[in-house]
This record gives C-alpha cells, structure tokens and sequence, in this order.
C-alpha cells in the first residue's frame, strides 16, 4: 500500500529526504563527470534478488538494483541519526517495508548504494501513534475565515447548544496539505499553503490547544472542500454505485458515487429513536421538538427520556453509546464507529429515505464521491431538525493522518 502525508514524514523526518525521483533518459552525468545522485522513498512492492521495486507516494514505480557494497540500514521510527541504525542483509528487507534508495541515477531506475529501511511493522507503530495523537490534540470544524496577515484561521464548530469559535494559529513551519477533489485518503493530499485554504473547507489541525480550548497551534493541517448534509433519496443505480439526493438545506440535486472506500452505515431503528430523545432532551426548553420539562424529583436526574427498561434513552447502552463524557450533546461518530459497514444493496435504500452524507468537493461536471453515507436517520431529524450540522462534523476515517475519532 501506499503511503503518504503525516506517517511517512514522521518515521523520515530525520533527513532522510522524501520525494520521488526524475530519472533521466540516460546516465545523467554530473558538470565535475561524476554519475549524478538520485533517491527515492516509497515502499517496496516486489523483490528479485537485489532488485527492487519501489512504490512511491505518487508517481511511477521505481526500480532499485541494490549494489553488492551497497548500505543497507534498519532505523527504528524516531530515530535521528544513521549513528542508531542497524545493518542488516538484503534478505531482511520484505515488502511492504518502507525504503529510501540512494544512489546511481540510471535510465531504467536507481543503482542503490544505500538503503535506508523501515519495516512495515514500524510504520503501523507510528500510524497508531499519530492516530492517537491526533485525537488527543486534533480539532475540526468548519472555516469561517482566514487572516492572511496574522495566520490565523477561524474554524467554526457546529453543536446543538449553538456554534463554537476555534482559533487555528498558524506559521511558516505548519505543515498544510489539501485533499483531492475526488478523494478523502490523505496519500492523495498535495502539499499546500495557507492561501488554499478556503471559507467552508473541512478542515483538521493537530497542535498543542489552550487550557479552554479555544485555541490551538497548528503544527499540522488537513483541509478539503467537503460538503455534508442530510438528504432524500430521489433515485438509485445500483448497479453504477450512484445516487440521486436532493440536499435537504440547498435542495439541490446532488449526484453521490459509492465506492469501495465510502463508509456506508445502517442506524438501527431502536437506537436512532434513543439517540433522538437524548437529542430533545438537549434542546432548550420552549424549543420546537424539545423534551417537556419536568418537575424535580419526578423523573430521572439525567436529560435522557426514560425507557421502559428503567434506563436513560440516549446514554449508555440505551442510545447506543451516544452520551459524551459530561452529559454533553451525544456523538454520532461514537455509534458510527461500533455499527458495523455495510454496502449499497445491503442498505436497502428506496426513493424519499433519509439519509445523511458526507461527500468530496467534486468537479463541476462529475459525481461527488461519498466518504461517508449513514441511513436510518429519520428519527433523528424529525427530533431536532438542526442536529445535522451539530452530528454530521464527525471526522471521517481517513487512514492515515488525521484519522479516526480527531477530537473537537
């Protein structure tokens, strides 16, 4: 697989250098005559004796014949000097293992004099690392503005109590990528800079937050065009992996494409309809859809309607997991990440459903590709007809970078 962004820079932030490489059309020579020097990181794909072939984060593949005097060096994710390293046999290097090449330019590839190498079981070292770093130090909302002067960008996170206001500081050593317009996986991220980030991107930073959380130091950001809203279903093709929707907000006719990466996500009846009492029991009293208000002593001491199970509709078990820590306002993402995938068939989807989804910017002519699509949510929306842009800013799983469960 390949891989790209946030863990390949952290396991070879120790100069190892990134980037593919531009092989000539013959051996390139150097003004001094010398065989230029050329290198490229990826990950190996096949090996044949000393060759092998390496698959950058983008670009071609790349040949590599390691050389009988080549190097060949293990380092450990963190690592910061070759002085660490390990040698070891070409035998010890396996695909999937991540590598960097270092050597003759040639017509058909590289002539390897070193190897730098990180086993694959490294690399998921550091991917489970950066996961969990970016959900104790990630934020995410929405972009309400960018001041190209102080660097700051005002993100915006929706929640039923009203919108809150996080300000994203960046400088010049924040790293910026932005997503594809047709893709969510961070290994398609390009590079970026502050001026493409735009009013309305989704958008994740991860950095070191204020103690009220109302700021934070961004030392790294995602951000995309993505659009998210609650929609009916107007037609389905199956067989195409597409769908009709009208955007319940805009009404516009949005066309969605299913692909094998989309999260597609069933909500079943019972536990939307307790997630929807926990959400009425959030919403101000006097508020359309609202829970009665009720005298003290005659219900239960939390906000959860009560069931006829004696349990609170909406916490625990109840409402799916629903309840944030502090009787806050309940995570869909939380009974998203316990509902287990499904497909398009198996959704069983008819025209006038409801259903939520969150989708890539697209090109003006195209499909936009879902990321995520969850049905079963009438309930929801009938409880509280705004709760859409309070539960649908989940993060989505995106793989490598900011993925998972990034905190709000």
């Amino acid at each position: 697989m390949k891989k790209k962004g946030a863990v390949i820079v952290a396991i070879l932030s120790v100069g190892i250098g990134l980037g593919g490489v531009n092989l000539p059309s013959a051996r390139a020579q150097t003004d001094a005559g010398q065989t230029a020097i050329a290198k490229s990181v990826g990950t190996v794909k096949a090996i044949s004796g000393n060759a092998i072939t390496l698959a950058p984060s983008s670009g071609p593949e790349v040949m590599v014949t390691v050389e009988p005097t080549a190097r060949i060096l293990r380092m450990a994710p963190g690592d910061k000097d070759l002085k660490s390293a390990t040698t070891i046999p070409l035998t010890d290097v396996h695909v999937g293992d991540t590598v960097r090449a270092r050597g003759h330019a040639m017509a058909n590839g590289i002539d390897a004099l070193e190897v730098l190498v990180i086993t694959s079981a490294s690399v998921d070292v550091v991917r489970e690392q950066l996961r969990q770093d970016w959900q104790k130090r990630g934020v995410g909302g929405v972009v309400d503005s960018v001041n190209a002067s102080s660097r700051d960008v005002n993100l915006s996170v929706p929640s039923l109590s009203g919108k809150k206001t996080i300000v994203v500081h960046t400088t010049k050593s924040t790293v910026v990528y932005r997503y594809a317009v047709d893709s969510a996986k961070p290994e398609d991220a390009k590079p970026g800079t502050l001026q493409d980030i735009q009013v309305g991107d989704q958008l994740r930073a991860r950095g070191n937050r204020s103690a009220d959380g109302n700021e934070i130091a961004a030392e790294e950001i995602y951000t995309g065009g993505f659009s998210q809203f609650p929609a009916v279903i107007k037609s389905i093709d199956a067989s195409a992996g597409t769908l009709s929707v009208q955007d319940l907000a805009s009404k516009k006719t949005v066309q969605v494409k299913i692909t094998a990466d989309s999260q597609l996500h069933k909500i079943p009846p019972e536990m939307a309809q307790g997630f929807a009492m926990r959400l009425r029991s959030m919403l101000p009293p006097g508020t359309p859809g609202a829970a009665p208000t009720q005298a003290a002593g005659s219900g239960p001491a939390s906000g959860g309607a009560q069931t006829a199970g004696g349990t609170s509709a909406g916490g625990g078990e109840a409402g799916g997991g629903a309840r944030r820590s502090g009787g806050g306002p309940p995570d869909l993402s939380r009974i998203l990440s316990r509902l287990p995938s499904s497909t398009l068939s198996a959704l069983d989807l008819k025209k006038g459903d409801a259903v939520m989804v969150l989708v890539t910017e697209g090109t003006p002519t195209g499909a936009r590709t879902a990321i995520s699509l969850v049905s079963g949510v009438e309930p929801i929306l009938q409880a509280a007809p705004n709760a859409s842009q309070a539960m649908m800013l989940t993060p989505w799983t995106l793989g490598g970078a900011p993925g998972g469960d990034a905190a709000q």
